[in-house]
């Protein structure tokens, strides 16, 4: 019997083509193990604000609407990693994560977040943010799949890729939870 790669959906909470949460969501693609495909969501500065009033089979009728459910709905684990705008989730992020509030997607989904800042405490007011919605949302954040990353322009070299030890095991430790999460869903 043939084995079906599982399929892990990242979320880059920013619109910046450099961003530190694109480049710390490319450092986890890296280390997903073997079986498992990672993408990483484009199409978030092309989905329209969110109207209650065309949620729903129109909301379906919108091509970007349409295919950020059906990647979600694709997806056997998410992992989110945003920066921190005014001690919350970016408004790009939150209208996105509106587009899904009733149509479910989340529910029961392993989901992993992730917050990124230049400063100290990480962005840990987004990531209290991003996860009080997740959970009411349903999704399932199991344990050791949160994290924080303070300084984070401190934990990129400069070709991108994440060179704080301490950082990397963190995330090495979040790609193993969310991991047996998808193994056991």
């Amino acid at each position: 019997m043939e084995h079906q790669a599982h399929i892990v959906l990242g979320i880059s909470g920013s619109l910046r083509k450099k961003s530190s949460n694109t480049l710390l969501l490319s450092s986890i693609k890296g280390m997903m193990p073997a079986g498992t495909e990672f993408r990483i969501y484009q199409g978030l500065a092309t989905l329209p604000h969110f109207n209650p009033e065309l949620d729903g089979d129109e909301a379906e009728s919108h091509e970007a609407v349409r295919e950020w459910r059906e990647q979600l709905r694709a997806a056997d684990a998410i992992v989110i990693c945003t920066p921190e705008y005014a001690r919350g989730v970016p408004g790009s992020l939150k209208n996105a994560l509106d587009w899904v509030v009733s149509s479910g997607e989340f529910m029961s989904m392993p989901t992993a977040v992730i917050s990124a800042s230049p400063h100290p405490d990480g962005g840990a007011s987004a990531l209290q943010s991003l996860t009080m919605t997740l959970k009411m949302m349903s999704a399932t954040i199991p344990e050791e799949t949160s994290l924080a990353v303070p300084f984070v322009s401190r934990m990129i070299g400069p070709n991108g890729s994440v060179t704080d030890q301490k950082t990397l095991t963190a995330l090495l430790t979040l790609v193993n939870a969310l991991s047996q999460a998808i193994l056991e869903k």
